[in-house]
């Protein structure tokens, strides 16, 4: 079984019902995890949530049938969530799939996998893709319109109506992020003390009072230095990340969407396209914002295919070293991010 963003929210429900193995890719970050957590909250019984690292299951390839087949540490259900990159979790899916077709994993718990830089063209998505127990559900980033649409949408479930400009203000507030996204909206949503039954319209100044604003003026300064290899400016950006307390996991995952989103361009320019034409098409489309455009020229001249693929199974590891390693996340990203900075800097990172 397989989806992608235009027809999941279809997808999802019977999915949760049928299948016993999800795979969720493509360049949406985001997306996939948000996906990810919707069918964990539609499984019928999710129970206890194991969590794997793709590096673990790589490792150990029968780890991840053990811990399907085991039961909770109190003898409840279980779920396993796998956040890879790339096909690291290949050969346990494998494993796992053996076990399945051989009759040795009767009741075995649901396996969901995350897995960033992998597409529905990779091998483990391959094994999957033509089962009925499994599903696989590729994410590309969405557009602004398409977001301010999901904006919309739930603000509608929350019981707050918004107009267009609003929608599209919190939609790049967001970074195009639905988790942030939401959580923006659960916020709004309770500062309105608006629900289904009551619904409320908020305008500009309610969005000022909770705190939405653009993400330029947090995360994006940092991110367009370090991807525009400016190792003259990284360091005053890291200075301000720690004197305005930016959340390290927040500024990942604005560095990631921004990978996802060059390598979307870099794909669309080709081989000798020129990247100017490129980015005035993508701006009529509504896929670029013009703010952004001088950015993504620099940044477009950086970072060619290959490296923007290495770059990005880079940051899905440094994603889970920055959880496994939670007191240090701040000083493990500062680190990474200078090392980023300097590679893009370096002239055979150059893709003009």
């Amino acid at each position: 079984m397989k989806a992608t963003q235009k027809d999941f929210r279809q997808t999802a429900p019977g999915a949760a019902r049928e299948c016993r193995i999800f795979f969720f890719c493509g360049p949406d970050e985001a997306g996939t995890a948000a996906a990810a957590a919707k069918i964990a909250g539609l499984l019928p019984d999710a129970g206890e949530r194991i969590e794997l690292s793709g590096a673990e299951v790589r490792s150990d390839p029968a780890r991840l049938g053990d811990e399907a087949r085991s039961t909770s540490l109190f003898g409840g259900s279980r779920h396993v969530v796998v956040r890879a990159a790339g096909d690291e979790a290949h050969d346990a899916v494998e494993n796992l799939l053996a076990l399945i077709d051989n009759g040795d994993a009767d009741g075995a718990c649901p396996v969901l996998v995350v897995a960033s830089a992998a597409t529905d063209k990779a091998r483990t998505a391959k094994l999957l893709a033509g089962r009925g127990d499994a599903l696989v559900a590729m994410f590309y980033p969405p557009d602004l319109k398409s977001m301010s649409d999901e904006v919309r949408r739930m603000a509608g479930a929350a019981g707050v109506t918004l107009t267009g400009d609003l929608a599209e203000r919190m939609a790049r507030a967001s970074g195009f992020d639905v988790r942030l996204a939401q959580s923006e909206v659960n916020k709004l949503a309770l500062y309105l003390d608006a629900s289904a039954h009551a619904p409320k319209h908020p305008d500009e100044q309610d969005l000022d009072a909770v705190g939405v604003r653009a993400e330029e003026d947090g995360f994006m300064p940092l991110v367009n230095a370090v991807l525009a290899g400016d190792t003259g400016r990284v360091p005053g950006e890291l200075r301000r990340m720690r004197e305005v307390s930016l959340n390290a996991v927040g500024v990942l995952l604005a560095l990631e969407r921004r990978a996802a989103h060059l390598m979307q361009l870099a794909g669309r320019k080709g081989p000798g396209g020129r990247i100017d034409q490129l980015l005035e098409a993508e701006q009529k489309a509504g896929r670029v914002f013009f703010r952004d455009k001088r950015d993504l020229n620099a940044q477009l001249q950086r970072w060619s295919p290959a490296k923007l693929q290495r770059l990005i199974v880079r940051l899905g590891a440094l994603h889970g070293a920055l959880f496994a390693n939670s007191q240090a996340a701040e000083l493990l990203l500062a680190h990474e991010l200078a090392e980023i900075a300097r590679f893009a800097r370096a002239p055979a990172a150059r893709n003009s």
